[in-house]
């Protein structure tokens, strides 16, 4: 039977002074978390240095931005030395609630095979563009996996397996910056691995609040134009493959969509 020994795994570009706020809220759920600085040029890696001397807290500094997909995979490749068996990826802008986090690890415990996905509850905070827009991402996903399970492709909170993501990164050279979440969700499905979907609450800060976005509405969506066309040639090909082999066994353990 496989096990479950999860960290926090907590990628971090120009967060600005939202970042060690958000470490601290994961710190107080009492788990090992990991926060990996992707070339930060901000100075909000030094608002953590308060926080080093946690005995639960790593932090890994890399020298140059090459994007999230990047950071969480070197990030997951030293969570797999360390002997953690799953990473729950949380974004460092505060948008996730920590308080959830041990009922991801629940979940993991119990499905220690599985995937658990967020599936995003938006506030009045949410953009109406960005709700909307996912809608298109989500569609492609499902199309691409034959309705394996992916009930939000573009969330970021989510519980991974740490060896099979390791495994999908290195089986393409692509998913390393934006294309991160909805890319890995769907090679994840084409291996057959198990998806539970767990809504999660989100919140958009504002700019007072100290909110900070990296996404940008161009460039960020050309590159998902070209990435679900490159996974649509991908599905056509494994299509013969996908429709025998049944769905996803933990399909009728995720609650319903609202």
């Amino acid at each position: 039977m496989p096990e479950s020994r999860p960290v926090v795994l907590i990628p971090s570009y120009n967060t600005g002074p939202i970042l060690p706020t958000t470490v601290e809220a994961a710190l107080a759920m009492g788990v090992p978390v990991r926060v990996v600085i992707d070339g930060s040029t901000d100075g909000s890696a030094d608002l953590l240095s308060p926080l080093l001397s946690h005995p639960r807290l790593q932090v890994i500094r890399l020298e140059r931005n090459a994007g999230k997909g990047s950071a969480v995979l070197h990030g997951t490749r030293e969570a797999l030395k360390e002997g953690f068996t799953h990473v729950l990826c949380m974004d460092a802008d505060g948008q996730h609630p920590a308080d959830l986090i041990p009922r991801y690890f629940s979940c993991s415990a119990m499905y220690p095979e599985a995937a658990v996905f967020g599936r995003p509850v938006f506030d009045a905070s949410a953009p109406a563009l960005r709700v909307n827009g996912r809608k298109v991402s989500n569609f492609w996903a499902n199309l691409e996996t034959l309705g394996w399970g992916i009930d939000d492709s573009l969330f970021g909170m989510r519980l991974y397996p740490a060896k099979e993501l390791v495994e999908v990164f290195e089986s393409t050279f692509f998913a390393r910056r934006f294309d991160f979440d909805p890319e890995v969700a769907v090679r994840l499905a084409w291996r057959g691995v198990p998806i539970l979907n767990l809504p999660t609450p989100v919140r958009y800060l504002s700019r007072e609040e100290g909110g900070v976005s990296q996404f940008r509405y161009l460039r960020d969506n050309a590159l998902l134009t070209w990435m679900h066309t490159r996974l649509f040639l991908g599905f056509v090909l494994r299509l013969p493959w996908l429709a025998l082999r049944g769905e996803n066994p933990l399909l009728s353990l995720s609650p319903p969509a609202s």
